[in-house]
């Protein structure tokens, strides 16, 4: 059975944060538009909506409030030190990065501004790199976080989209799942696929994908914002890159299960020219949820850079690999180990100070915009709500008051069985022995000692230097370390219009891309790291771009 064909202006595909700005950019031209996504409602937003809402910004009023001097000459030098391109298809990705830069030094705060956007004070310093002025990583802190997090993020644009929903300029349609992009001429005119079966799935859960009948949607232009990879195990793994090392055979899950890059293989159908599909973006610091949405559900921990951390075996990571420093730079090292995780050993103050987790809902004060809770649970003694959560309920967290029983639990933990002890406890005896003097060796030590100079870390990113093993900073705390899928960094190749590209390098008249689905703009702005901060950012640029030239 086939419903009645509908048509549009502008047909967008996939309602997560590129989506909802490439739409509300085309009804504010004016256009008609119909959005479209396999899952209920319930997930409007998509990705963005279960984030920490960070975005990258330079030489913002927040930065110079905290006595950070940024420029656009600095972080173009930190992204092209980071995103490293070096193939012949990186010259649209390369011409991405020089535009997005300059939005992200230009309008891109006060575009948010007007649409109601807010953000927390004090500026994060994430991907801290520390190979030199031309490596990788933030020479500064430009990590942004959004007041109200992901669904503060998402509100102002979803509101834009309901608005004209109410208004008869925009039809929403859940359910629905792309098969075939419709090419008549040479042209993309439009979309075919599946209506699946009514849910009532709340957000972020796994769905039914039983069809129930067929439908065609024709349109003027076909924006492609379907996001990436990530929930797909699959086609990480067949897509991991050698410089990786082996794919892991056990990961956690950053993304629900609907981001499966289905639109991948049906935008390459139509002729859209995929690359860099080997640049991906996974973390190191996953920890299973004890409380899972999705399958496989994974939260990621923001560390401070206290934590000691080492491999399966219990050896120490190399410099400079340390917590929150270069997330694919550990990753690559980690796989090289020949084991799928890894440990933190610290201590409870450092856990109290420096552990945030990654998501909305792991930032209850953050997310519902709570003052009175934002103060008390990060500037008051202990852990914030979600931590302690994870402290008490979380299969990876250990928890002992001296270091021979914390041995013993790793020990005894699953993965504990390939750690030397003997080794562990020389790493935590040593560590200790350099903290108690003001010089040291131990370029970790040093490196923290150097951050508590900035006024965002010493006030609730880093712990002051103690002894893991001092009586007073509490119990000593063992977490297991997983890798946690996230992003693709690669994807359709686009101009700077948002128009997808075929494999002659010209536009593919009708179709269009955002968001992850074209690895953030041009198929892979990121090169292969990113900065962080830059995804959701990715999305609002590349969104806005398509939107605009969707409805030129």
């Amino acid at each position: 059975m086939t419903t009645t064909p509908q048509s549009a202006d502008v047909l967008v595909i996939g309602w997560g944060l590129a989506g909802l700005v490439a739409a509300s950019e085309a009804l504010d031209a004016g256009r008609r538009v119909i959005l479209i996504d396999q899952e209920p409602r319930t997930n409007l937003g998509g990705q963005a909506w279960w984030s920490f809402g960070g975005l990258f910004l330079i030489d913002s009023p927040e930065q110079r409030r905290m006595g950070i001097r940024d420029s656009l000459a600095l972080a173009t030098q930190d992204w092209l030190g980071t995103a490293a391109f070096d193939r012949p298809e990186d010259e649209w990705p390369r011409r991405w990065a020089e535009a997005y830069l300059q939005f992200a030094a230009g309008e891109k705060r006060a575009w948010l501004r007007e649409r109601g956007v807010g953000f927390f004070p004090v500026v994060g310093w994430a991907e801290r790199g520390g190979y030199g002025a031309l490596g990788p990583g933030n020479s500064v802190p430009r990590f942004h976080i959004t007041w109200g997090t992901g669904p503060g993020i998402v509100a102002p644009f979803a509101a834009a989209v309901e608005q004209g929903e109410r208004e008869g300029h925009l039809t929403i349609l859940p359910r629905h799942r792309v098969t075939e992009l419709v090419v008549t001429d040479g042209a993309v005119t439009g979309a075919r696929g599946q209506i699946l079966e009514s849910t009532a799935a709340a957000r972020g859960v796994e769905s039914s994908r039983r069809a129930i009948s067929d439908f065609e949607i024709s349109a003027g232009a076909t924006i492609v914002a379907s996001g990436g990879i990530g929930g797909n195990h699959d086609l990480v793994r067949a897509a991991w890159p050698e410089h990786l090392g082996t794919p892991p055979a056990h990961m956690l899950t950053g993304v629900p299960a609907y981001v499966d890059g289905s639109m991948h293989a049906v935008s390459e159908a139509a002729g859209a020219r995929l690359i860099n599909g080997d640049r991906m973006w996974h973390y190191v610091e996953g920890i299973t949820n004890w409380d899972p949405v999705w399958p496989s559900h994974g939260i990621r921990i923001l560390p401070g850079p206290s934590s000691l951390w080492l491999d399966a075996t219990g050896t120490r990571l190399p410099v400079p690999l340390f917590p929150g420093f270069d997330t694919l730079g550990t990753l690559a090292h980690l796989r090289a180990t020949g084991h799928d995780h890894s440990w933190f050993v610290t201590s409870r103050q450092i856990v109290e100070k420096e552990f945030a987790l990654s998501g909305s809902e792991q930032n209850p004060d953050l997310t519902g915009k709570d003052v009175g809770l934002l103060l008390k649970s990060r500037l008051a003694k202990g852990p914030t709500g979600p931590v302690q959560a994870f402290l008490d309920e979380g299969e990876d967290f250990i928890v002992e008051n001296d270091l021979e029983s914390l041995l013993e639990q790793m020990a005894a933990h699953p993965g504990g069985e390939f750690l030397d002890i003997d080794h562990v406890r020389r790493e935590v005896v040593a560590r200790d022995l350099e903290i108690e003097n003001d010089f040291t060796k131990d370029a970790q030590i040093g490196m923290l000692r150097s951050m508590r100079g900035y006024r965002g870390d010493r006030l609730i990113r880093t712990a002051a230097p103690h002894r893991l093993q001092d009586p007073s900073a509490g119990p000593l705390v063992a977490v297991k370390l997983h890798v946690l899928t996230r992003k693709s960094l690669g994807g359709i190749t686009t101009d700077l219009d948002g128009r997808a590209l075929g494999l002659d390098g010209e536009p593919i008249a009708g179709l269009f891309a955002a968001g992850e689905a074209s690895g953030f703009g041009g198929g892979g702005v990121h090169g292969y790291r990113a900065l962080e901060g830059t995804f959701l950012g990715g999305c609002l640029f590349s969104g806005r771009q398509a939107g605009r030239a969707a409805s030129a």
